[in-house]
């Protein structure tokens, strides 16, 4: 399994200093923590796309490639960009010298966003939500395959056997799927054989596995390979279990109460947030070993190929993520790795009951009453 982190780049009171943490500070520390995640093992790390005050990156590429020239093996990807408004020629175009920046390290994850503060700034109607996630997808899946391109759509000016480029290292690049619980877009990402990117942070994980397999079932109806899927999720890890309850709960407080005022749910309890990072909760805060005891335990249920957890959900002591991070990749990675290696020796090397790293399609509990929780929808990751 792969695991990483992603990050929208979070811009809110610190907690050390009573100050709202400034841009430039917010990617200084944002830089930092990839390159550590580099240094101690991590596989992946996202930048998530925003348009709001209260988060920095905009622009995931530009960040992406100035990581890159502070990193040698870590994978860099978004999480997400907002395709449905934005122009896929210049996504590809991005990512694709993001990719040769980076040696070919560059992945793209697009979805339909679960913020819309961009359809209005880039002059989008948001009655045209579906069908511009449905068409901007199909032209940037036309870019990577082929150098080449005559397309034409209802939002976009028609190309007419135009050139693309530059071309990336990779070929194809990858582009992820994000989906955030809606059936329709597990279903199209398992249709086009492209890898999904499942973001769970509320309520109980288990009752996300029939989407798990409509995605898979998809695939198999069109005749590609089981593609790989990903678990995203929020989380904070530190030595002592309560040390990370303490530290994250505030943070996570803040983020969810002003999403909730804006969205309609009521503030997060202490209740509900102790019951979100326990074993069947969706939450992954924690000492190491919970941490590693729920992954395991989702990996039952979902048989992932990546885990990706957002460390930053709201503005933390620095020291306290850098740790985190150094927790994840020193501790909790390798003992996943290292759990699961002995899961597939002991089936005899049939891997993880049918969804295969390998296959990349088109890219190479408590279920009694759980306390209803402000993190349950929407996801950050898309949808």
């Amino acid at each position: 399994m792969e695991i990483g982190i992603y990050s929208f780049g979070e811009r809110n009171v610190d907690p050390e200093t009573g100050q709202l943490i400034s841009p430039a500070e917010r990617i200084r520390r944002l830089l930092e923590e990839i390159e550590l995640a580099d240094q101690v093992g991590l596989d992946v790390f996202g930048v998530g796309e925003h348009h709001r005050p209260d988060y920095v990156v905009s622009a995931p590429a530009v960040v992406l490639a100035a990581a890159a020239a502070r990193t040698r093996r870590i994978r860099l990807t978004s999480a997400v960009n907002v395709l449905s408004s934005d122009d896929p020629v210049r996504v590809f175009q991005q990512f694709a010298t993001l990719d040769l920046i980076s040696g070919g390290r560059a992945e793209i994850m697009v979805g339909r966003g679960s913020f819309i503060e961009s359809f209005p700034l880039f002059g989008y109607d948001l009655r045209d939500y579906d069908a511009l996630f449905e068409e901007k997808l199909d032209l940037l899946l036309k870019l990577r395959e082929s150098e080449r391109v005559t397309w034409s759509g209802r939002f976009r000016p028609p190309i007419r056997d135009r050139g693309v480029y530059p071309r990336p290292i990779q070929n194809p690049i990858p582009v992820w799927i994000a989906v955030g619980g809606t059936p329709e877009s597990a279903v199209r990402a398992g249709r086009l054989g492209l890898p999904m990117a499942l973001g769970i942070i509320g309520g109980i994980p288990a009752r996300f596995r029939p989407l798990v397999e409509l995605f898979r079932q998809a695939a198999r109806e069109a005749g590609h390979p089981v593609p790989r899927l990903s678990i995203n999720s929020h989380g904070f890890i530190a030595d002592t279990s309560k040390d990370a309850a303490d530290t994250a709960f505030p943070a996570f407080k803040e983020v969810m109460d002003r999403l909730g005022r804006e969205r309609g749910w009521g503030p997060l309890t202490r209740e509900q947030f102790e019951f979100s990072r326990s074993l069947h909760g969706a939450d992954f805060v924690g000492n190491p070993e919970e941490v590693i005891e729920k992954i395991l335990y989702q990996h039952e249920l979902f048989h992932h190929d990546r885990f990706l957890l957002q460390l930053t959900v709201g503005t933390l002591p620095h020291k306290k993520v850098l740790r985190a991070i150094e927790l994840l990749g020193t501790k909790v990675a390798p003992a996943v790795r290292k759990a699961l290696g002995k899961d597939r020796e002991d089936r005899g090397g049939r891997g993880d009951g049918g969804n295969s790293g390998g296959g990349r399609g088109r890219d190479g509990q408590k279920d009694a009453a759980a306390p209803s929780t402000a993190v349950g929808t929407p996801p950050a990751t898309g949808r």
